[in-house]
C-alpha cells in the first residue's frame, strides 16, 4: 500500500526545545493506527504535521502524497478530517453543526445552502454516529461523548482520505468512551479505504480495529508496527519508565502497573 503519511528525519523546534526530533515513520493507506505516550511526547505536535497545521523545522511530511511546503495547504486539507473534542462551536443543533464542516465554518454561512446530496450525506453520518435521533438537540446540551461524535460526523461529512483523531475520548466516562469506540470501529468497517490516527494516552481508548500502533517518547518513536507485535507489555514498560503489565479480552487492552 502507498503511504497516506510520510515522516523522514522530522524535527520540530521551538526554540531551545525539540518537540519531536528524528521522526520517520510510514502509515500506509487504509491502515488504522494509535498513537501512544505519556503527556508531552510530541503525539500532539506530531498529528499537527499530518493534518498540516505545522511545517518540521528540519525533514519531509507527505501527507496523501503531497510535500508539505509544495502544496497548498487549504486545498491538501479538504482531504483531511480533524477531531478534537476541545473544539467549541455555537450554539446550534447537531445537523448544523456537522454540515458546517462543508464550509469549515462555526455554523451556517449566510445564503450558503447544501445540495440535496449533501443532506442525505449528513443523515447517514448522524445515523453511523448514532446521533440521528438528536439531530435537532443544540451544542450546549450535548453531553461530551455526544460532542465527540458530532465532530467526527463533522469531519467526516467532506468525504477524506485521512482521518485524525486527538484524544477523542478526552473527559469521557466509561459509558461514553465505549461508545465512541464503537463508532471508531463501524467507521473502519464501513470505510476500509480511509486511513485513521487516533492519539491517546491509555491502551484501554485503543479500539479494537486498530491495526498499527506507534509508541511516542521524547519527541522520538520507540515502536512502531503492527498492534500485535508492537502493544506489548515490555514495549509499555520502556514508553512510560515503570513496569507494565498488560491484558488482552476480546480484541481490546488494559494496563497497569
Amino acid at each position: 500500500m502507498s503511504a497516506a503519511l510520510r515522516f523522514r528525519d522530522v524535527a520540530v523546534r521551538r526554540g531551545a526545545t525539540m518537540l519531536v526530533e528524528d521522526l520517520c515513520l510510514d502509515i500506509p493507506r487504509g491502515s488504522h493506527w494509535a498513537v501512544l505516550g505519556p503527556n508531552g511526547a510530541g503525539k500532539s505536535t506530531m498529528l499537527k504535521l499530518a493534518g498540516g497545521w505545522l511545517h518540521p523545522t528540519a525533514g519531509t511530511v507527505d501527507i496523501l502524497g503531497h510535500r508539505l511546503g509544495r502544496v497548498d495547504v487549504q486545498s491538501l486539507r479538504r482531504g483531511i478530517g480533524w477531531v478534537d473534542p476541545r473544539q467549541r462551536l455555537g450554539d446550534i443543533p447537531v445537523h448544523e453543526a456537522v454540515l458546517s464542516g462543508l464550509t469549515g465554518s462555526n455554523g451556517l454561512l449566510p445564503r450558503w445552502e447544501p445540495s440535496s446530496a449533501e443532506l442525505e450525506r449528513v443523515g447517514r453520518l448522524l445515523a453511523l454516529t448514532g446521533m440521528a435521533a438528536k439531530r435537532e438537540r443544540r451544542w450546549t446540551q450535548l453531553s461530551q461523548g455526544e460532542r465527540a461524535r458530532t465532530l467526527i460526523a463533522r469531519a467526516l461529512v467532506t468525504e477524506p482520505e485521512l482521518l485524525l483523531l486527538d484524544e477523542p475520548s478526552t473527559g469521557l466516562d466509561l459509558p461514553g468512551r465505549e461508545r465512541l469506540l464503537r463508532v471508531v470501529d463501524d467507521l473502519r468497517a464501513r470505510r476500509p479505504e480511509l486511513t485513521t490516527v487516533l492519539v491517546t494516552h491509555h491502551v484501554e481508548e485503543i479500539a479494537a480495529s486498530t491495526s498499527d500502533v506507534a509508541m511516542i517518547a521524547d519527541g522520538k518513536v520507540l515502536a512502531a508496527g503492527p498492534v500485535g507485535q508492537v502493544l506489548t507489555a515490555a514495549n509499555l514498560s520502556r514508553l512510560y519508565g515503570l513496569p507494565v503489565r498488560l491484558g488482552e479480552v476480546a480484541g481490546r487492552w488494559f494496563a497497569h502497573a
